[in-house]
């Protein structure tokens, strides 16, 4: 079942704090569910690896707001500072360390897909991702979810909760906003 609508932080901590007392009734050892978002509004500045922008910053900030009573347990993102800094300022409010997936010389996009799904696997508790506009819905997918187009160069307020992992009849996703919204996507994107 999918939905789309503004985040409110006490419904999302609910949705993720009810998924969890779910997981741990039935004992997996997988994560009760997985938030996925891309990182946060990057700086043009030209760099070929950029920090975020003030923008960016503000929007992690929002991210920390919408998820610091989650009981998020485990945080991935790439080597990339952009997403190592969207997801810092919540890191570091629950006091957890990033685990880094760095994407390697030549590997494709889905074989990175792949490792952080890996990862995410091993984990126990509600898990944060943070991916790129092309690598955040095919986690999704790749945990079950529905098949979606890539995330538009100007969307950064999607936010998905993947719950459970494994249903015999594919992931849940609840399909969410936070921080500022986005400008109007293009018909081949979200």
């Amino acid at each position: 079942m999918n939905f789309d609508r503004r985040l409110h932080r006490t419904s999302l901590a609910a949705v993720v704090a009810a998924a969890s007392l779910a997981a741990a009734a039935s004992a997996r050892a997988e994560p009760a569910s997985v938030v996925v978002v891309r990182h946060a509004e990057k700086a043009a500045d030209g760099a070929s690896d950029p920090g975020l922008s003030p923008a960016g910053q503000q929007r992690a900030q929002a991210l920390v707001t919408a998820l610091e009573s989650a009981r998020i347990t485990s945080i991935i993102t790439t080597s990339y500072r952009r997403t190592r800094e969207t997801a810092l300022p919540l890191a570091r409010r629950l006091g957890i360390a990033l685990q880094v997936v760095a994407p390697r010389m030549g590997e494709t996009p889905q074989s990175h897909v792949a490792e952080v799904v890996a990862l995410v696997r091993q984990q126990a508790g509600p898990v944060l991702v943070v991916g790129h506009s092309n690598t955040a819905p095919a986690i999704v997918q790749a945990l079950g979810g529905p098949k979606m187009p890539d995330l538009c160069d100007s969307s950064y307020s999607h936010l998905f909760v993947v719950t459970p992992l494994k249903p015999p009849d594919g992931a849940s996703v609840l399909k969410m906003r936070y921080g500022e919204p986005d400008p109007a996507p293009h018909e081949d994107c979200l």
